[in-house]
């Protein structure tokens, strides 16, 4: 589907202008009181307003012309509502007002509409509307009520002293970082929170306070877990900090829908780091955070899953100490829980397994056996990262360790994303893996007695690519090859 919209959403200045409504219901009533919102000088034409409406008008000091339509009443208007509850008449109102260039509405009349009225959060001079193009006004209706329920009753006022403060802020603060700090501070700091106090006299002290020290800006690196890769599994921590980024650092594995989520003016910079393809080494990154955050930059170091499992986060935060940089860790899902979500497979499970062991395959590939091995023969889980490339070493390592060659074994290419791909088998099975070179994306395999409670109604069988690949040598053989 297009992403396209037909309408341009925009705020029309109707400050002090004349804005006419023609209706006498409910429809009219509606708009009237949307119009409240706004400094807009109304004029309702009702000639025969119904009673609720009559006494609203009256109460809040509207200008009423009790006359039928005539073409001359829109003269001068700004905008023009029909909201009569007679489509024929309320196209003959727009068609006055397209005859003289004024921008019209007829109530639920989508092709005699210039423009629409959107659902709207109003924290004046802040306003947040919302519109789908005609097609669920209660869809409209929802979305304002939570978003209603984010914005701080006291945001219009915190908006209202920011602007007596932006011309000292252009003058003092230079653009850019410095600029953008400053803003982020007050808008989300004491000053704001001593406005929804009510203290205005405390949130000046403290704008000011700020306002002496926006020249003394220092950089900061948060290392965010950008997930496994489906973007509605990015944390809100993450979704802010990417919006306050200067800078966003990404490898190679974070999908482009994630990074797209950033500020959109940061600066974006990949790095690569996915297996076999490193465009910088662990070195050059280092240095690239460094030296973004040495020039007073916000930067988002952003990496697949969690940035302190298998993400060399601690060589970062050695560096960024070193170099006396600020720096936080942002958790993201790690993909050995998302591919556990997607085979809704018991990580552990009582009496079954008590313990979880993350691990690479490559720890498996040296002489001596990881002590994680060991725990798995006891009953562990044993969930392996990038375990595709070293799948047949796995498999004859942690038998000839003793773990039983029909242990239940779930693989999952591209964990919680929508083109995830689940094989199911048996730890004999486990070395046809390799030979499994349709499977491009990260591969997450679990291991152990508990992954026999997974559901395998959506999985294939690892042996069915045996079968495709007649002649070759079968996983058992190969994990043969292994132990001999």
């Amino acid at each position: 589907m297009s992403q396209q919209l037909s309408l341009f959403p925009a705020f029309f200045r109707v400050a002090q202008k004349s804005v006419a409504v023609f209706g006498n219901g409910d429809e009219a009533f509606a708009k009237v009181r949307l119009l409240l919102n706004t400094e807009a000088r109304i004029v309702a034409y009702a000639d025969r307003p119904e009673p609720a409406f009559a006494a609203y008008l009256s109460d809040n000091r509207i200008e009423t012309v009790g006359q039928p339509f005539a073409a001359h009443q829109v003269d001068g208007a700004a905008l023009v509502f029909a909201a009569t509850g007679d489509a024929l008449a309320d196209r003959v109102i727009v068609a006055a007002a397209r005859e003289r260039k004024i921008p019209a509405n007829a109530v639920d009349q989508p092709d005699y509409c210039d423009f629409l009225t959107p659902a709207l959060v109003n924290r004046a001079p802040v306003a947040v509307a919302i519109g789908t193009e005609g097609a669920g006004p209660v869809l409209a209706q929802m979305i304002r009520a939570q978003i209603d329920q984010l914005l701080s009753p006291s945001l219009g006022l915190v908006a209202s002293l920011a602007a007596g403060y932006r011309e000292a802020v252009d003058r003092l603060v230079p653009r850019g970082v410095a600029r953008r700090v400053f803003w982020r501070r007050f808008f989300s700091g004491p000053v704001a929170d001593h406005v929804a106090l009510g203290d205005l006299a405390s949130a000046r002290r403290e704008a000011s306070r700020l306002l002496d020290a926006a020249d003394r800006v220092s950089g900061h690196v948060w290392l965010v877990g950008a997930g496994p890769g489906a973007e509605d599994l990015l944390t809100l921590r993450a979704q802010r900090v990417m919006m306050e980024a200067d800078a966003i650092v990404y490898d190679a594995l974070v999908p482009q829908a994630i990074v797209d989520m950033g500020r959109r003016d940061a600066e974006r910079l990949s790095v690569g780091k996915r297996k076999g393809c490193h465009t910088k080494s662990q070195g050059e990154i280092n240095q690239l955070l460094v030296r973004l955050a040495g020039e007073g930059k916000r930067v988002v170091r952003l990496k697949s899953g969690d940035p302190l499992v298998f993400g060399r986060a601690g060589e970062e935060m050695a560096a960024l100490r070193e170099a006396g940089i600020s720096y936080e860790i942002v958790p993201g899902i790690t993909s050995a829980f998302a591919a556990a979500a997607d085979f809704e497979l018991p990580l552990t499970l009582r009496g079954v397994a008590s313990s979880l062991v993350f691990t690479t395959g490559h720890d498996l590939t040296g002489d001596v056996l990881p002590d994680w091995a060991r725990l798995a023969v006891s009953g562990a889980t044993i969930a392996v990262y990038m375990g595709r490339s070293v799948a047949a070493s796995v498999a004859g390592r942690l038998i000839k360790a003793g773990l039983p060659r029909e242990t239940t074994v779930a693989v999952v290419e591209n964990a919680s994303r929508a083109g995830r791909r689940l094989l199911h088998g048996t730890l004999r099975d486990l070395p046809d893996l390799e030979a499994r070179s349709e499977l491009d994306g990260p591969v997450m395999v679990i291991i152990g007695d508990a992954v026999a409670g997974a559901n395998f109604e959506r999985s294939e069988p690892l042996a069915a690519g045996r079968r495709q690949g007649a002649g070759k040598t079968s996983g058992a053989e190969r994990a043969e090859q292994i132990l001999n």
